[in-house]
Order: structure tokens, then sequence, then C-alpha cells
């Protein structure tokens, strides 16, 4: 069987351009991410592997939970559930989410510090960030009190580890080399 992400690759990239078409990339950006949510549920799940529920069924329990807001997101998700691809909901809202950042400019940065920060510093450690990597993040923080100090920032597949507790760990490392 094809890994998911190969299945929701050519979704996600019709549904970017439906998106870009219609001016809409936040609102499919939050449709498809409702769908990956309904799909995580293990109820649906279920009731996606149960033969006896016909795809109409199933289409129509999507567009009570889901509720979808214009002509062509319900048509993608009838598209979609129609397939059997109900369990690539999330992978195709990951690979939507990836081309709208892509085509904003921007990218999701995880930044976990070891003590909360306050507002003006969150401001200007994004600042920072932005600059550096020249793309507008969307940052989420959170409190890791493990790191002792400092912080570390994951943007994609970069990682900036700048805590103490890296520090420490990089420091082991040549003293017993």
């Amino acid at each position: 069987m094809a890994e998911l992400s190969t299945i929701a690759r050519p979704y996600a990239q019709a549904a970017f351009d439906v998106a870009k078409a219609e001016s809409a990339l936040s609102a499919w950006n939050d449709f498809l991410s409702a769908a990956a949510t309904a799909a995580s549920q293990d109820e649906i799940r279920q009731l996606a592997k149960n033969p006896s529920v016909t795809s109409f069924q199933l289409i129509d329990i999507f567009e009570k939970v889901v509720a979808p807001s214009t002509a062509s997101m319900r048509n993608f998700l009838g598209a979609v559930v129609s397939a059997n691809r109900v369990d690539a909901f999330p992978a195709i809202a990951h690979a939507f989410s990836a081309h709208k950042h892509a085509f904003e400019g921007s990218a999701d940065a995880y930044i976990v510090s070891a003590f909360p920060l306050e507002a003006s510093q969150a401001k200007e450690l994004v600042s920072a960030l932005e600059k550096k990597l020249s793309k507008k993040l969307n940052p989420t923080l959170s409190v890791d009190a493990s790191l002792i100090g400092g912080f570390c920032v994951t943007v994609g597949d970069e990682v900036l580890d700048m805590s103490v507790r890296a520090k420490l760990a990089r420091m082991q490392s040549a003293l017993t080399a």
C-alpha cells in the first residue's frame, strides 16, 4: 500500500489550486484541519472501515461534522471520502499547509523556552528569527523546564537549540571525546 503522504500529495495540490483560485487559503486551511481532526476520531475511522456504511452516508456524516462552507469544499470532501481515503485527511491537511506556507513565504515556528516568555520577549525573539530565516513566522510558544535555560526553535526541518541543556551536552561530548 502506498504511503499516506504519497496519496495525499495530489489531493493537497488540487485543494491548494482551488483555494488559491478562490482566494480562500485560510478558509481551506481551516476546513482541511477540521477534516483531519474528524478523520482522526476513532468513531469516524471505524465508520470509514465499516463495509455496511456507504460512502454517501460517510460523506453526510463528514458534512455535518466539518461543515464545509463552499460547494468546492463539499465536492472535495466527497471526492476524498468516495475514494476511501478518509485516513489521508491528516496528511492532506499537512501537505496543504506546506503549500500555503511556501506560497505566503511563511512557516510555523515551535518555540520552547525554559521559562515563560513575556510578550515583549516573544515578539523580539520572533522578529529576530524572521530576520534570520527571511520568512514570516507563525509562532507557537511552550515551556519546558528541562531545558534549564535558553530556548529551542523548530521551523520546518531546521532546529536552533540554544538551551543550556544542549550546551551542557556539547561540553560533555567534547570532554569525553
